[in-house]
């Protein structure tokens, strides 16, 4: 090779056997297009030395990286799809390409496709991904991340050269392939899988395998207690997940259980949303007719979910030392909700009484005057030592409210956090960055009309400096 990768590459999936994947081969596309590279995590599994060309070889052509599978993996799994029962799931338009770790925390990381061709599981769709649903792809994870919240990061984006057909988007379509970075693709779906197929034998090996790999500290002797540590582990990480998605004002879109994967981290998404303003009913998702999915019920789709990863361990588990577990969903999600809002706000915990009656005020503020969502935090981050700013926003008539009143009452108890960094420029801004709807659309127009990415670099550079304001907490 012409480089000199320093990740450590693996193939702990691959060692599970072939009852868990289907050894496939990546389609062949008439052109390849580098449209974006994740440079910064590239950078933490020693890939960022990479040529243009060298990584359309991986990630286009897909070319095995060293060390790690040399034939990519379509994952098996089944899933509840708006609580209706799939057995023919899996992975229908994307694959495990390699495994590796992370430079920083040493944890294992899964590089796998959305886009890259026909699978088994593919059920006569074509196993392609459209170039705008790529780039919305970025879009989410990149503001994701740098409002703190657990997700996948989109590592690479390459325009394929074939036109599409889709019932969402006006068509043709551009196509692309896109690579995305998670500490695991094991979802719900795929103990749900094991469970359907009554094979006791290859859930306890799905569940030493996620615990040994992605959960050690679940680790305990006997079986029971195992299983049950293993669910109670999930149900917090998945817990501080839909809590920074709440104070993120984001809508997944589709919670489906093959959507939530073991180690609570965000990632499939669907058609996505932020709020303009709280609304608990607001759906991202045009196909979700009822709003199982909608902002408010995210929670309670989250429980729903891990109720099913639960049933899967009754085989190896008693019912009452599983329940037990499922309980500490609840406080687990009142105490990451209030610590996310803290962190959104950058201000320091007084403790979880008083953090929680914060979160409360504001959250009542938001729902009585439908402020602009982002916009508030952005005007209060810091408390009211930002006042001064946030009197000269263009939500200033807001904060005249009743029940902004009692919201101001209560932060006058806190301080910013130590890492808060208030007086970033940043913050000297009129208007925060936003991922709506409109923002979304405003970026893809001049791609879909004149191949113009002006738009979309600049949304990126304008995500990251809010990262790095956010940074520090």
């Amino acid at each position: 090779m012409p480089y000199s990768p320093s990740f450590s590459a693996s193939k702990h999936h691959e060692a599970l056997g072939p009852s868990f994947y289907d050894a496939v081969e990546p389609a062949s596309f008439p052109r390849h297009i580098l449209r974006y590279r994740n440079q910064r995590w590239a950078a933490r599994v020693g890939l960022d030395t990479l040529t243009d060309q060298e990584w359309v070889d991986h990630f286009g052509h897909f070319n095995p990286l060293p060390g790690s599978f040399e034939t990519p993996l379509a994952l098996r799994y089944h899933g509840h799809q708006f609580r209706t029962y799939n057995p023919h799931l899996g992975d229908g338009r994307g694959f495990l390409f390699a495994q590796l770790k992370d430079a920083e925390d040493g944890r294992l990381l899964d590089l796998a496709t959305k886009g890259s061709g026909q699978t088994p599981w593919s059920r006569h769709a074509d196993g392609r991904l459209t170039l705008k649903g790529g780039v919305r792809e970025i879009l989410a994870t990149e503001m994701l991340e740098a409002l703190g919240v657990e997700t996948s990061k989109t590592f690479s984006l390459i325009e394929t050269g074939e036109e599409l057909d889709r019932g969402d988007e006006p068509s043709p379509t551009r196509s692309s392939v896109l690579v995305r970075l998670s500490h695991s693709h094991i979802r719900i779906g795929t103990f749900q899988r094991f469970l359907y197929l009554n094979e006791a034998d290859n859930l306890r090996k799905l569940l030493d395998h996620s615990v040994r790999t992605y959960l050690p500290e679940a680790w305990r002797d006997e079986e029971s207690a195992r299983a049950a540590a293993f669910l109670e582990q999930v149900c917090r990480r998945v817990a501080r997940m839909g809590a920074r998605w709440m104070a993120a004002g984001f809508v997944h879109g589709v919670l489906n259980t093959d959507n939530i994967n073991v180690t609570g981290e965000s990632f499939d998404y669907g058609p996505w949303r932020f709020l303009p303003h709280y609304d608990p009913g607001f759906t991202a998702a045009y196909f979700d007719e009822t709003g199982l999915y909608a902002f408010g019920r995210q929670p309670d789709a989250l429980l729903w979910n891990l109720y099913r990863l639960a049933e899967c361990l009754l085989p190896l588990a008693p019912q009452d030392l599983l329940e037990q577990a499922l309980a500490c969903f609840e406080p687990a999600l009142h105490r990451e909700f209030a610590h996310a809002i803290l962190r959104r706000l950058g201000l320091q915990s007084r403790g979880y009484e008083h953090d929680g009656a914060l979160a409360k005020a504001l959250w009542t503020f938001l729902h009585e005057t439908r402020a602009p969502f982002e916009q508030t935090f952005f005007d209060w981050y810091g408390g009211l030592l930002s006042s001064q700013r946030a009197e000269k926003s263009s939500s200033a008539g807001f904060y005249a409210h009743e029940s902004f009143q009692a919201f101001r009452t209560v932060l006058s108890d806190f301080s910013p956090s130590l890492g808060s960094n208030h007086k970033h420029p940043y913050f000297e801004r009129p208007t925060p960055c936003t991922m709506l709807i409109d923002d979304v659309e405003a970026i893809w127009a001049p791609i879909a009309a004149e191949d113009d990415w002006s738009l979309f670099s600049a949304k990126l550079d304008d995500v990251r400096t809010m990262a790095a304001a956010y940074r520090a907490e």
